[in-house]
Formats: C-alpha cells, sequence, structure tokens
C-alpha cells in the first residue's frame, strides 16, 4: 500500500493546488478582471436571493465577518454586491448581488458545472457511489480538521 498511498496523496495534493489556480484562470475572464478568485467565492456565498447579512456569508466562508468585510468593501466599491438596510428590521443590513454580481455568479457556476460534469461524464453506475463515498471521506476530514483547529 506504500506506492498506492503516495500515488493517492500526490494526486490530492497537485489536484487541490490546480483546481484553485485553474479555477482562477477559468472564472476571472476580460469581463471580470477586476476580481480575484476569493471575490468569485465571496460572491458565490452571497448567492442570487434577497440579500443575505454578514455573519451568514461569513459562515458560509468559514470566516470572521471582520475578514469579510474587507473584501466585500471592495465588491461594494466594483459594484458586485450592494448593503441594503432591512425592510423589517432597518438594523439589519442585508447584502446583495447587483447585475454585475449576479452576472459573475452565473459566470462562475458555468464553470462548476462544466467541471462536475466533465467527471460525472466518466463514470458508470457502478462507480458514482465510490466516488461519492471517497468525496465524503474527504468532507468529513475538512470539516473535522477544520473543528479541531477551531478548538485549539
Amino acid at each position: 500500500m506504500g506506492d498506492e498511498y503516495k500515488t493517492i496523496n500526490s494526486v490530492l495534493v497537485n489536484l487541490i493546488n490546480e483546481i484553485w489556480e485553474l479555477e482562477g484562470k477559468a472564472i476571472i475572464t476580460k469581463e471580470f478582471k477586476d476580481i480575484t478568485n476569493n471575490d468569485m467565492h465571496v460572491i458565490e456565498a452571497v448567492g442570487t436571493g434577497n440579500g443575505s447579512n454578514m455573519s451568514s456569508i461569513a459562515k458560509k466562508l468559514n470566516i470572521t465577518v471582520g475578514s469579510l468585510t474587507t473584501t466585500m468593501n471592495n465588491l461594494v466599491r466594483k459594484k458586485y454586491v450592494e448593503r441594503r438596510r432591512g425592510e423589517k428590521d432597518r438594523r439589519v443590513v442585508l447584502i446583495k448581488l447587483t447585475e454585475r454580481g449576479i452576472a459573475a455568479y452565473k459566470h462562475h457556476e458555468n464553470y462548476h458545472r462544466q467541471m462536475t460534469e466533465e467527471v460525472v461524464s466518466r463514470l458508470n453506475e457502478k462507480e458514482m457511489p465510490v466516488l461519492m463515498k471517497m468525496l465524503d471521506g474527504l468532507t468529513e476530514f475538512f470539516s473535522n480538521y477544520n473543528k479541531q483547529k477551531e478548538q485549539k
């Protein structure tokens, strides 16, 4: 199992790095050249709904509201998101995508759809559960690792 372990480790490490790097190249196009890959993930966390508060967006991204504030200020300045007061409670500030933000969101969503379709198209019915089991394992590892890190 030594060689298999090394191969799996190498593939996972390279894949994670490549996904991050290539995603940045794929989604930061001429139209969206003024934002970063990180900005795009904040846009994704805001979503296309009626607005979210900073706390819920930060929770989705697993970062602090303070860390999110700087990025959000830049996205407001670049007109990807807007801040609005809540209609029911004027003290609540909601973050919502602008038309430009929705276009970026859809562009990013399309990239993810293409990536997922490429992987799924190569699998048969018996292979899909194996992929799902592997992805569940990775998700559980990252979730547990993050919880352990937060407790320290």
